[in-house]
């Protein structure tokens, strides 16, 4: 059985459980999405007002937030965590992550292992009112995507700046989120950058869109598993051998999961 045959599967199951079973995760899923929306409207002002502040304390900022939402998502909808590979991080060294995007669950969840971490995304997420105020807080690098030599240009000027400031560099290498048990197509932008500054990559691979799929409201109690690879070196390499290497293991490591 497939990633995806198994989470239809997993759906239809949920359906035939009962009335009262899937009223209780529609009520615990829109009480997560109500304090999501209440305390990130609260605590955008804050970040607005922190944009006196060193990067540190506004990356500090929201990574306190993401922590207190995974601790929300765990009560209220018993999304859990299991965590493999966490001494691969290096604790003295920074470079560029390279994660699986299925969900919005790793977004809240990678700042909390990854310091001062900078995320490449599209510049029109921080047009979203509130939840982008907070984005644009920890100085991310957004880019246009509709003009594809200038974004890289900025991908590698920008990155290679942030990194030898000590700053992760976060890359969703598919560009958005792709559904469970698919594969999207793994764009070259973060190991360009890689080769180009030699900094090493940390893969990730995690399961998030089982229980917190995408698009979909409904949050599914579970536990999720994250791995965290082995360092994968750049230097002397091409961006297309990177690549190569960390789609390999990213995808590999997740049909395990």
């Amino acid at each position: 059985m497939t990633h995806v045959d198994h989470d239809k599967q997993k759906w239809r199951v949920m359906s035939k459980k009962g009335f009262f079973y899937n009223i209780g995760l529609f009520l615990r899923s829109l009480l997560f999405s109500s304090i999501v929306i209440i305390t990130v409207t609260f605590y955008s002002f804050f970040c607005v007002a922190a944009f006196i502040l060193p990067t540190r304390y506004r990356c500090a900022m929201i990574a306190g937030w993401t922590s207190f939402m995974l601790w929300v998502l765990k009560v209220v909808c018993g999304i859990k965590v299991k965590v493999e590979g966490i001494k691969n991080i290096p604790k003295d060294s920074n470079g560029i992550v390279m994660c699986k995007h299925q969900s919005t669950w790793e977004t809240f969840f990678l700042p909390q292992h990854f310091p001062q971490v900078a995320i490449i995304l599209k510049k029109q997420l921080l047009w979203v009112p509130f939840f982008g105020w907070g984005l644009a807080s920890t100085d991310p690098i957004a880019i246009d995507r509709s003009k594809k030599s200038s974004a890289m240009e900025q991908i590698l000027k920008k990155g290679k700046e942030y990194l030898n400031k000590g700053r992760w560099i976060l890359v969703f290498p598919e560009g958005t989120r792709i559904p469970y048990g698919q594969v999207g197509k793994y764009n070259l932008g973060g190991a360009r950058l890689a080769t180009h500054t030699g900094y090493p990559i940390i893969p990730v691979a995690h399961n998030a869109g089982r229980f917190w799929p995408r698009r979909r409201f409904i949050k599914i109690p579970g536990t999720v598993h994250v791995v965290f690879g082995p360092l994968i070196e750049t230097k002397d390499r091409s961006p297309e051998d990177v690549m190569a290497e960390v789609k390999e293991w990213i995808e590999s490591t997740i049909q395990r999961l």
